[in-house]
């Protein structure tokens, strides 16, 4: 197998010099099939290295697209054989067959360990080779759909944070692991002895593989507390509200170490794809004022991040911040829903003209200047006039 990661560094790093040749003389990069022409009888199996012709292709149209939408885009690099991980298996039945053992076409029987049952017909095969050292056979099968239900359970919302991992609106926490504080000594102490050793010797990729190792246990202890806690929150609740954050722009501006170890973007997907066969259904709202509005009245306020308490000014809400935001998420996912209770306490939220989805772009509200500067007045019951929007003010701004 380390011989034909081998021959599809090559195959790759010669495919990719042929389209930087043919992109100077013609002025145009070669098409797919002559591609695949150039990767025939390259001692791989012939779908695999089909696949790697295909993987050329798409890098280089991807960045031809990225650049015309006038985005940073790097052009594909050459790869060394420490980044060539992994070999593609398109069609089951004729490059591989999955039985009590794995039969691979050019390596014959393949013992494995299968951490659960397989459902579904099969379609592909990877077979992936981490830095650590440790192989992984990585097949997809195309399951039948879950029959929709529902369980019955609750309804919650859940802000995410870094001072706490989860708070849900019923108050329930879930302390923040910080994975990489257990570990980072560790890890500095290994790199450490990493740096002593000659680049290229032996004693480097030993080193180099103790370090994949470490880091592979951090990975799976940070994975290990996503599961378990996904898992009882989708078996819990009928509804989970979440907010539709923006991961990445958030790690580049502040708290880029934390918010990576976190991993906010795999808990949430870890939540969507569990919830339907558990019976329940994953929102996304828009984070926009979570923490600054109030839960009760709708008034809008600074809040620093020293401030954990929410002291509203109009109504004289105390709460903790992080509550009050995981309510504010459940009001905003549960708007015009019969019987809802956002607020935990009774209240029947009216229906809002709000759309509880993936938030990707600017939204504008149906709501005018006027009627907007009336949503702003709190009734004497608390309420807002029914069917007026709670953002009014911010759809106002812009």
């Amino acid at each position: 197998m380390l011989r034909h990661l081998w021959i599809a560094k090559n195959l790759w790093n010669e495919l990719l010099e042929y389209c930087k040749a043919f992109y100077q003389n013609f002025q145009k990069f070669p098409s797919k099939s002559a591609l695949q022409l150039m990767a025939k009888n390259s001692g791989l199996f012939s779908q695999t290295s089909q696949e790697i012709a295909h993987r050329v292709e798409k890098a280089v149209w991807r960045h031809v697209k990225l650049k015309k939408e006038g985005k940073k885009a790097g052009f594909p690099r050459f790869k060394p054989f420490e980044k060539m991980k992994s070999l593609h298996y398109p069609q089951h039945e004729t490059g591989f067959r999955l039985g009590e053992k794995l039969d691979v076409s050019p390596f014959g029987k393949i013992q494995i360990v299968g951490h659960r049952e397989i459902k579904g017909r099969i379609k592909t095969l990877s077979i992936k080779r981490e830095a650590s050292g440790k192989w992984f056979a990585c097949i997809v099968a195309e399951e039948p759909p879950y029959a929709k239900f529902s369980n019955n359970k609750p309804k919650i919302g859940i802000d995410l944070g870094l001072e706490t991992f989860a708070t849900l609106s019923n108050g329930e926490k879930f302390p923040n692991p910080r994975h990489i504080q257990k570990y980072e000594r560790r890890l500095a102490f290994l790199q450490r002895k990493r740096a002593r050793k000659r680049k290229g010797s032996r004693n480097r990729k030993k080193a180099n593989e103790t370090v994949a190792r470490q880091y592979l246990k951090l990975k799976d202890t940070r994975q290990d507390f996503l599961h378990k806690l996904s898992h009882n929150l989708v078996n819990s609740y009928s509804l989970i509200c979440l907010e539709d954050l923006a991961c990445q722009e958030m790690a580049e501006k502040k708290f880029g170490k934390q918010i990576h170890d976190a991993a906010w973007g795999s808990f949430a997907r870890m939540i969507q794809y569990k919830a339907e066969s558990a019976g329940s259904e994953a929102i996304f709202v828009n984070p926009k004022n979570t923490t600054r509005e109030c839960c009760i009245c709708g008034n809008l306020q600074d809040m620093p991040l020293n401030e954990r308490t929410y002291d509203c000014g109009a109504c004289g809400n105390s709460l903790d911040r992080d509550i009050n935001a995981a309510r504010n998420i459940l009001m905003r996912a549960t708007a015009g829903m019969a019987g809802s209770n956002a607020s935990e306490d009774g209240t029947v939220i009216p229906s809002l003209m709000e759309e509880a989805h993936a938030f990707n772009r600017p939204r504008r509200c149906a709501v005018d200047a006027p009627t907007a500067r009336r949503a702003t007045a709190k009734l004497s019951n608390g309420q807002r006039p029914a069917g007026l929007c709670r953002n009014a003010i911010d759809c106002r701004r812009g």
